[in-house]
């Protein structure tokens, strides 16, 4: 039994082609886009922007969203045309298991859960902190031992816990009904993200924006606190700040899980992946514009709400409950299709024989794997309630980057071995893309704390230890030799 075995595309279609019993083509290409649009706005635009500027880049943070987006665009023309070659449910684990073989498979799809499982759930931890901000408004607030992890000094995080529970079983109900309330979400967040643009805008402080990209400060200890500095200033900020707002992008890939739910994936996974790429990386630059030029970036330091700080000053003070409810539809509709991205990739592998049965079953009646979606219900919850964010976040950053770059080094690999095969959509430029995202995503992983390497590190070791003992031995495309 081979652990290199790879899939051949005539089989991956085959498993694509719709039953009663699989998944059922729902979205169209505009709700691909929303899908896209629902994962990526969010954290990265109302929280990350501030910390980025503020102990990085200063103003130069807008050019941090263009270097990260670089990065994620290589990485998006790579997914485009995998997605429209292979429209299969599974992402880049299916992907990989094509160019790649089992082992690679069953690595990046053990990778993927750090990116959707633990992605929803650091988004669910910040969702839960702007609930508070909003109940604030009225007059109320949730006890500070329930709305934080131990280590914090809390008790357990309700609100994370609450809202992971509630999109997992909206998720149960449907697809089509989970888009139907996903678009709902993305046009609440697009138009306050417009609002906050334009009104902002005739705000701008130009001084604040000078020098636009501060002078180079080499990472330091305090020593008055005695805490570690990163980089700051120069190029070596802004990459450092890359490497920070790169979470603002994920989510992107997501689209590419729901191929198997798509009317014509080989038109609307291109148009999903790369189209909300598109939107967001603009309104991005604009946004950490604006948000610059209101007030000084050294005012963000440690602001874990730097959009509200900002425009604050504009005297709109009657916006700041909308800003509020406009992000908490933001980080709904990103853990939305993060926990749907998750529950379709362990579907995949389930369906491979490499997981338990128990991933693969679909539901009679709504033909969504809703075993799948309780399970990480169960475990996205454990860690929404009592992990850190910041833990989180770094690990998310990490897997997503490691997925991406086999993603790019899976075309280089299946125009090799596969030249001929039909492509609906082409990465242009080929070698040249998929080895230039490889390196940027490589050089924003070098950007990230050590601690993250050593967490991948063991979260991999653990996923071998789980393929060679459970799934190598249960694997269909084995048994089939």
């Amino acid at each position: 039994m081979s652990i290199w075995r790879r899939k051949s595309l005539s089989l991956l279609m085959a498993e694509a082609s719709e039953d009663e019993k699989g998944l059922k083509r729902t979205l169209s290409s505009r709700a691909l886009v929303a899908l896209g649009i629902g994962a990526i706005i969010g954290a990265g635009s109302f929280s990350l922007t501030g910390i980025a500027a503020a102990d990085h880049a200063g103003p130069a943070v807008t050019l941090s969203f263009v270097l990260a987006a670089v990065g994620c665009a290589f990485a998006g023309l790579c997914y485009a045309e995998f997605a429209s070659m292979i429209p299969v449910a599974g992402s880049a684990y299916t992907y990989s298991y094509a160019t790649m073989g089992e082992f690679v498979a069953w690595i990046i799809g053990w990778d993927l859960v750090l990116e959707y499982a633990l992605g929803a759930a650091t988004v669910g931890v910040s969702w839960g902190s702007y609930l508070n901000k909003l109940l604030a408004q009225f007059g109320m607030s949730i006890p500070p031992e329930f709305t934080s992890a131990p280590s914090e000094g809390g008790i357990i995080n309700l609100p994370a816990i609450f809202i992971v529970c509630v999109l997992s079983l909206l998720l149960i109900r449907g697809t089509k009904e989970s888009a139907f309330v996903n678009n709902i979400l993305v046009v609440m967040k697009l138009i306050v993200v417009v609002i906050f643009i334009v009104l902002g805008w005739q705000y701008i402080n130009p001084d604040f924006h000078v020098p636009y990209i501060p002078e180079f400060v080499p990472a330091h200890v305090d020593p008055q606190t005695g805490e570690k500095v990163g980089e700051f200033g120069g190029m070596s900020g802004i990459a450092a700040g890359a490497g920070l707002v790169f979470f603002a992008f994920i989510g992107f890939d997501a689209v590419s899980t729901a191929a198997q739910e798509a009317k014509n994936p080989q038109k609307g996974m291109p148009i999903g992946i790369l189209g909300s790429l598109l939107i967001c990386t603009v309104l991005y630059v604009l946004f950490s514009y604006v948000m610059t030029g209101l007030v000084p970036y050294t005012v963000f330091k440690g602001d874990a709400s730097p959009a509200a700080t900002a425009f604050a000053v504009t005297g709109y003070t009657f916006l700041q409950t909308g800003l509020i409810v406009a992000i908490l539809a933001g980080y709904t509709s990103v853990i939305l299709v993060m926990l749907m991205g998750q529950s379709r990739v362990f579907y995949s592998m389930s369906n491979d024989g490499l997981l338990p049965r128990f991933f693969g079953d679909i539901h009679k009646k709504f033909r969504t794997p809703w075993k799948t979606n309780i399970f990480f219900m169960l475990f996205v919850s454990v860690f929404a309630g009592f992990v850190p964010i910041k833990d989180l976040g770094h690990m998310v950053s990490i897997g997503t980057l490691f997925a991406f770059s086999l993603v790019c080094l899976g075309i280089l690999i299946m125009r090799k071995k596969m030249p001929d095969a039909v492509r609906s959509f082409r990465v242009p430029l080929v070698p040249f893309v998929p080895i230039a995202g490889i390196v940027v995503c490589f050089y924003l992983m070098y950007s990230l704390p050590p601690e993250s390497w050593l967490r991948l590190l063991v979260w991999m070791i653990l996923g071998v230890a789980i393929y060679f003992i459970y799934g190598k031995s249960r694997s269909k495309l084995n048994k089939a030799e």
